[in-house]
């Protein structure tokens, strides 16, 4: 129980927690970053783990000068493609092991189908876009694995992701960061990373349920 309430301290003040482990470990906190963005990437069952506000608060650090930005951003980075194959290579090693009956209640057929489809044909949007969504981003990698995703594109739409997902928050955190505004409401702007972007996913989640339950005409 200890650890659930300082997990979500941590990720609720993730900016107090990081400045503090800064000032009393100094560069070790790059073995943290990248561990936490490998985790929360990497193991589909750590979705909880903080990601965009976590980017954002190591951008004003580095504002701050209490951090390396081009460290920081490269550590990230390679955190966050690894962490995605690491998740997509589960997916791919464990998928035809669990789905291995043909339209049994573990697997359908027609389903994995549509599933592998959807993916060779959007999945490089979607792999981009979960970056900047809480849960999302930790099961698309998985979900690609499992419906077959071609590994070289799949690689590709990673690296661009994170990319794009780390050197845009951190730039943001490192150049408004530091602005009063900000620095006064950051702990609201840490909830609206997180419930924003959720809000979003579960939206999408409700109307694709919608569609589903439709009648077909």
């Amino acid at each position: 129980m200890e650890l659930v309430t300082f997990l979500i301290d941590f990720i609720l003040h993730v900016d107090k927690h990081l400045e503090v482990f800064v000032r009393n470990y100094g560069v070790w906190v790059y073995a943290l970053l990248f561990l936490i963005v490998f985790v929360e990437t990497g193991v589909v069952v750590m979705p909880f783990l903080p990601g965009d506000s976590l980017l954002f608060v190591v951008g004003a650090l580095s504002g701050a000068g209490l951090m390396s930005l081009p460290v920081a951003c490269a550590v990230l980075i390679a955190a966050a493609i690894l962490g995605d194959q690491c998740n997509y290579s589960i997916g791919r090693y464990f998928g035809p092991k669990v789905f291995q009956w043909e339209d049994s209640k573990f697997f359908n057929r027609k389903a994995f189908n549509q599933a592998h489809d959807f993916y060779e044909k959007y999945g490089g949007v979607t792999i981009i876009a979960a970056r900047f969504m809480p849960f999302l981003r930790t099961f698309a990698p998985f979900v690609a694995g499992v419906a077959e995703m071609t590994r070289v594109k799949f690689t590709a739409y990673n690296v661009v992701g994170a990319l794009i997902w780390v050197l845009g928050i951190c730039s943001a955190g490192y150049f408004f960061g530091s602005m009063p505004w900000v620095k006064a409401n950051l702990d609201k702007i840490i909830w609206a990373m997180i419930l924003i972007p959720g809000l979003f996913v579960l939206f999408g989640a409700w109307k694709a349920r919608r569609r589903a339950a439709a009648p077909q005409i």
